[in-house]
């Protein structure tokens, strides 16, 4: 009896099926580059280091998209709204944040239905964080 390679993809979590962590963190890295670059951004990101805010929205998407738990085994529950209520979060931010975002998303270079997923939920993502009028 053979395998059907699709039987094996249906298994796999997107996260297995886009490279797994490397994947990530490449996608992440570029995206810290242009907010260390951004005016709008970069203040909104007090630490003057980006690496841990860089580590935590890693360790967030590969938890997400079906990877190791790490997130949440040291920082809990994501509460992403929470999380970013201190911040000014409004249409320029959102703007901002999925122009820098799209700019690392097309660096990856993924098949075109993994791209439009994860962009799917990115452009959700960045909506939902918006706190603020203007």
């Amino acid at each position: 009896m053979t395998e059907n390679p699709h039987d094996t993809l249906q298994e796999q979590t997107f996260y297995e099926q886009v490279g797994g962590e490397a994947t990530f963190r490449r996608l992440v890295h570029r995206f810290y580059e242009g907010v260390a670059q951004d005016p709008l951004l970069r203040p909104m990101y007090p630490e003057e280091d980006l690496g841990p805010a860089e580590e935590r929205f890693a360790l967030f998407l590969m938890q997400y998209w079906g990877g190791p738990r790490t997130y949440s085994d040291h920082r809990g529950h994501p509460r992403l709204r929470m999380r970013h209520q201190p911040f000014r979060v409004d249409r320029a931010a959102h703007d901002a944040w999925l122009a820098n975002m799209r700019v690392a998303l097309d660096e990856l270079d993924l098949a075109p239905e993994h791209e439009q997923q994860l962009w799917s939920y990115l452009t959700y993502a960045a909506a939902s964080m918006v706190n603020t009028a203007g």
